[in-house]
C-alpha cells in the first residue's frame, strides 16, 4: 500500500482537504482508506447500546457488523497507544492510504496551513513534508498549492507515490 499524510495544526483545513482528496482520488478509480489520529479520548459507541455494554463489561475487542458495514473497536485499557505501522497492518489492501495526523512519523506528507490560525509552518523544519497547501501565497523551497486546489494536490500525491 502507498501512504501519504496530511498534517497541520488545529483548524488548518486537514479534514476538509482529506475529504476532498478521497472524493477526487476514488473518482479516478483508485481505492483509498484513511487513518485519522486523535490527540484526545474519543468514542464511536453510545451508552446503553449492546456494543458499549460489551466494552464496559471488559471485552478487549468488539466488532459491530451489519450487511452494510462493520466496525472493530479495540480497547487499549492500560496498553500503550499503537504505533502507525501496527495500525496500518490491520487495514485491507488498497491503492492508497491517506493519513491525517501522525506528523512525526516518517511517511511523506503535505502540510495544510491557514493563516487565520496564526500558527507557524511545520514544513521548514520537516523534510518529510513534501509540499504545503495554504490559503496564502508562500515562498518555500518545496511546492505550494492553494488549499482548495484539490485536483492539483491529488495529482501531486499520486505522482509522488507512483499511482
Amino acid at each position: 500500500m502507498k501512504l501519504y499524510g496530511i498534517v497541520g495544526w488545529k483548524n488548518a483545513g486537514k479534514t476538509g482537504l482529506m475529504e476532498r482528496l478521497v472524493t477526487d482520488i476514488t473518482g479516478r478509480g483508485l481505492s483509498v482508506s484513511t487513518v485519522k489520529h486523535a490527540h484526545h479520548s474519543f468514542d464511536v459507541d453510545h451508552p446503553g447500546k449492546d456494543s458499549f455494554r460489551h466494552r464496559q463489561a471488559g471485552a478487549t475487542e468488539v466488532m459491530l457488523a451489519s450487511r452494510n458495514r462493520f466496525a472493530l473497536m479495540h480497547e487499549l485499557r492500560d496498553a500503550a497507544e499503537p504505533i502507525l505501522p501496527d495500525l496500518l497492518s490491520r487495514l485491507s489492501a488498497v491503492d492508497l492510504v491517506l493519513i491525517e495526523g501522525y506528523k512525526r512519523d516518517p511517511h511523506p506528507k503535505i502540510e495544510a496551513h491557514r493563516t487565520v490560525t496564526g500558527n507557524a509552518l511545520i514544513a521548514p523544519d520537516d523534510p518529510t513534508i513534501r509540499a504545503v497547501a495554504s490559503d496564502a501565497l508562500l515562498e518555500l523551497e518545496r511546492p505550494v498549492f492553494d488549499l482548495n486546489d484539490t485536483v492539483g494536490i491529488a495529482d501531486f500525491i499520486l505522482a509522488e507515490v507512483g499511482l
